[in-house]
């Protein structure tokens, strides 16, 4: 098993290093109108602090926006009504970015003109650190399998399909961690373990927000689970771990409301223009799109184990990492199949959160566990 963990780990080495090839030669002006608006939103975080939460086009004085338009050969760049990605606001009186501010605030971090390609390197090596952790905590040449399917697709998933998005780096991060942290919720023993990791995973699912708003489903499951468990159970350890989630999560996503206040009037008024902020409604076009996309091959892959683990459910805890799974994986496909758009990258997010949380939940389970004793009881229902 050494030499094959050790074959696995060279694997993601080469995995990471041609990504970093591959980012090191992207450029930040590809005519893309997200990434202008997105490295707009950075700038003006670069500019006026946390002032730049106030995206209307008035603090474009410096000509910023425009400028990028015009290299791009936008062929309105003088008229802001015609600005893509920008949302009338009338409530405010405002034009304003319509994205959430957490991409532009992680683009802030690197210096202008070199932006993308650090985000992009930093959080590929963020998803080899996991996958290598991964490896660590395998006891099995099957565990050792799947640690290398999951890891390979979360590595190479970092430049295709997540290129496409600025705001699926960070995105997918945050999606990694909240699954580690979701695996040791549940098989935590102790009560404080229990509520702290249940604040944490909240916190980072609410800081996900910050860089797509659909990233709000994420929460979906875990606020169905614990609801339901609550229910079912009265006791007072769930209900606290469910309430300390849900305010974490809230608290998580306070930039994302403090900009909808300032640009659109209120924290719970959408920035987003009409085509994304359209009702619901099946499109067969849209569904024939994701069964031929990868997206599918991840969804089925994370479906399969959050079904196999649950007629397994070696002990309780492993039970409820994949009633999690399964519950925020049928809401998001819910939503995603009924939305007009389609893209490449929409259920990765859900795929990649609901793979890593049933990974590290194999991988960190006691061993009494596999034995048939239950393990962990994040939840008594």
């Amino acid at each position: 098993m050494k030499y094959l963990k050790v074959l696995c780990a060279v694997g993601f080495l080469v995995a990471l290093v041609s990504n970093i090839r591959s980012i090191s030669g992207w450029t930040e002006i590809r005519g893309v109108y997200d990434d202008i608006c997105y490295l707009r939103q950075a700038h003006l975080f670069q500019r006026f602090g946390v002032g730049g939460l106030d995206t209307d086009i008035s603090r474009d004085n410096d000509h910023y926006l425009t400028g990028k338009l015009k290299e791009i050969d936008f062929p309105t760049w003088r008229d802001p009504a015609t600005f893509p990605c920008h949302t009338s606001m009338p409530a405010t009186g405002k034009l304003v970015i319509q994205y959430p501010p957490g991409t532009g605030f992680a683009l802030a971090l690197f210096p202008p003109g070199f932006q993308v390609i650090p985000l992009y390197v930093l959080t590929s090596v963020v998803a080899f650190g996991f996958a290598l952790a991964a490896i660590w905590y395998t006891s099995s040449l099957f565990s050792l399998v799947l640690v290398a399917v999951v890891g390979d697709a979360a590595i190479y998933l970092m430049i295709n399909p997540t290129k496409a998005s600025y705001s699926m780096a960070p995105t997918m991060v945050a999606c990694v961690l909240a699954g580690f942290l979701t695996a040791k919720l549940f098989l935590a023993r102790e009560l404080r373990d229990r509520l702290v990791l249940a604040g944490l995973v909240g916190l980072i699912v609410g800081v996900a927000v910050n860089f797509r708003l659909p990233n709000l489903l994420l929460a979906s499951g875990y606020l169905l689970f614990f609801f339901v468990s609550f229910l079912l159970s009265r006791k007072l350890e769930t209900f606290l771990q469910g309430a300390l989630f849900a305010v974490a999560f809230a608290a998580g996503m306070m930039p994302t409301l403090l900009a909808n206040a300032i640009n659109a009037g209120s924290p719970f008024s959408t920035t987003y223009g009409n085509v994304d902020a359209a009702p619901p409604g099946f499109s067969f076009d849209v569904i024939r799109n994701y069964l031929t996309d990868m997206q599918f091959a991840l969804l089925v892959l994370a479906g399969l184990g959050s079904v196999l683990m649950l007629r397994r459910h070696r002990g309780n805890a492993m039970k409820q990492v994949a009633l999690v799974t399964s519950a925020n994986l049928l809401v998001n496909l819910a939503f995603f199949v009924s939305h007009p758009i389609f893209t490449p990258y929409y259920t990765i997010p859900i795929a990649m959160l609901s793979l890593w949380s049933l990974l590290f939940a194999l991988l960190l389970q006691p061993a009494e566990a596999v034995d048939g004793t239950p393990a962990g009881h994040a939840v008594q229902a």
